[in-house]
């Protein structure tokens, strides 16, 4: 039986390449302006009269207490909208339906969870990420309205995914799009026009996720959707549950360790750089976000492809996926690495009009992104692996770069230079040409077994 979706594309049947291209391209505008919920916030934020670049860093600094959040969504989201796209492949929709439902329970269980303990233990947690006593008070402020809205975080990232794993590109871009524009719409409105600073940027934000939650769930519960959020599929159950937190552990490590990275960078450039070095790396994070959520938006619509040409054992599509998504990763990953070279002062500037800062990232944003054209092979590669449903591969690239070879970097390289600001940032390019070159390796040993074992071979 074809499973026809909403936006008349077939993942069985319709050319790889036109599928990419209509799954990848709403895809990657959900991720653009996903990363607005957070710039635009920073935008307006740096640009407060007179405590701008406090605000700033203060802001930067609920960034890895925000990616923690994200990280549990993905985690559920993640780890089951591929498995999901895998039974569909296999025509089994019932299968299917238990993995978002179950999902769906895990995301609301997880919420109420990451809300309490966020509240409780906000300010250790914001000391422990850099915060100094001129920043702490703006971070408090924005991490305590944005942790109310925790659970509007995790059903909208959560069940996007499913959206997206079903080829309800459109919809699923909708979700973000919805949530970015009002997100946009009342930054100002509560930031200045209601001047209630750090706390309406919070707000803001908390009352858009809310509307992309309620946007998905609709939708999801609707007539139009392959696969149904029921009453009956909520209750856990293990044999459902538990693949799905297994796959999802690679992306949860990936959005998760971004609080341990920012933890570990903050700290070696507070020592070694002060506040403006930490300023600096809000904003390098903020344009390194930038550059990796569209190739997250191309894998995102290159998922459903391969993970159901890999449930259906059809691979011949799945090779045709993954080499069209691979080579469009790498160019978009080699145009954002060029114009970062060329032109940085411009990506600091849209952050902040404090000179100092300005002329310290500019600095930093090159040796920042010196081997970022790599990483276009190797997210594709990565999430390609998810897309199969493995687990361990895509768990141990995800430690491996961040946790094995980043952190250490961060505290390993400044003993061998004289500039040890310059060495701090040099980490991050060394460690990503050594993932690189790990996960392609890998990547290539897993497609020959693949097209070993395939029967058609």
């Amino acid at each position: 039986m074809r499973l026809k979706q909403a936006n008349e594309v077939d993942l069985g049947q319709t050319s790889v390449g036109r599928l990419l291209f209509v799954l990848a391209v709403p895809a990657i505008t959900s991720q653009v302006v996903n990363a607005l919920y957070n710039m635009v916030d920073r935008m307006y934020i740096g640009h407060i009269p007179g405590e701008g670049a406090a605000a700033l860093t203060g802001v930067g600094i609920c960034f890895p207490i925000i990616m923690i959040v994200s990280a549990f969504a993905y985690l559920m989201g993640m780890g089951g909208a591929p498995r999901a796209s895998i039974f569909m492949g296999k025509q089994d929709n019932i299968t299917a339906e238990k993995i978002l439902g179950n999902c769906f329970s895990a995301l609301l269980m997880t919420a109420a969870v990451l809300t309490a303990v966020v509240l409780m233990f906000k300010e250790p947690l914001l000391l422990l990420f850099g915060a100094s006593e001129n920043t702490i008070d703006y971070a408090q402020q924005y991490i305590t309205i944005y942790a109310l809205g925790t659970v509007f975080v995790q059903a909208t990232l959560g069940l996007n995914a499913f959206i997206s794993a079903q080829g309800f590109a459109k919809i699923s871009m909708m979700t973000v799009v919805i949530g970015a524009v009002t997100n946009i719409v009342l930054d100002p409105i509560f930031i200045f026009g209601l001047h209630m600073g750090v706390r309406g940027a919070a707000t803001a934000t908390v009352i858009s996720q809310a509307i992309s939650a309620l946007w998905a769930y609709r939708f999801l519960r609707g007539k139009k959707t392959v696969l149904r959020l029921k009453r009956e599929y909520l209750k856990p159950e293990k044999s459902i549950l538990l693949p799905c937190v297994a796959l999802g552990i690679a992306p949860f490590v990936m959005m998760s360790t971004e609080s341990l990275l920012t933890l570990c960078f903050n700290t070696s450039l507070l020592k070694y750089g002060g506040d403006i070095a930490v300023g600096s790396m809000t904003i390098l994070s903020s344009v390194m976000q930038f550059s990796m959520l569209p190739m997250q938006g191309l894998t995102q619509g290159g998922q459903p492809i391969i993970s159901y040409s890999f449930g259906a054992k059809n691979m011949t599509r799945l090779k045709q996926a993954v080499k069209l998504q691979t080579v469009s990763c790498f160019v978009y990953a080699a145009i954002i690495w060029l114009l970062a070279e060329l032109v940085p002062s411009v990506f600091a500037g849209i952050f902040t009009d404090d000179p100092q800062l300005v002329e310290f990232t500019t600095w930093a944003l090159r040796i920042y992104m010196a081997t970022s054209l790599l990483m276009g092979l190797q997210i594709s590669c990565q999430q390609s692996f998810i897309a199969f449903g493995n687990a361990k591969i895509s768990a141990f690239l995800a430690i491996f770069r961040k946790i094995i070879v980043l952190i250490p970097l961060i505290f390993l390289l400044p003993v061998f230079f004289m500039d040890k600001v310059f060495a701090v940032f040099l980490a991050e390019p060394v460690a990503d040409a050594i993932a690189v070159a790990a996960t392609v390796t890998l990547f290539l040993r897993e497609m020959r077994r693949m097209l070993r074992d395939d029967p058609e071979n």
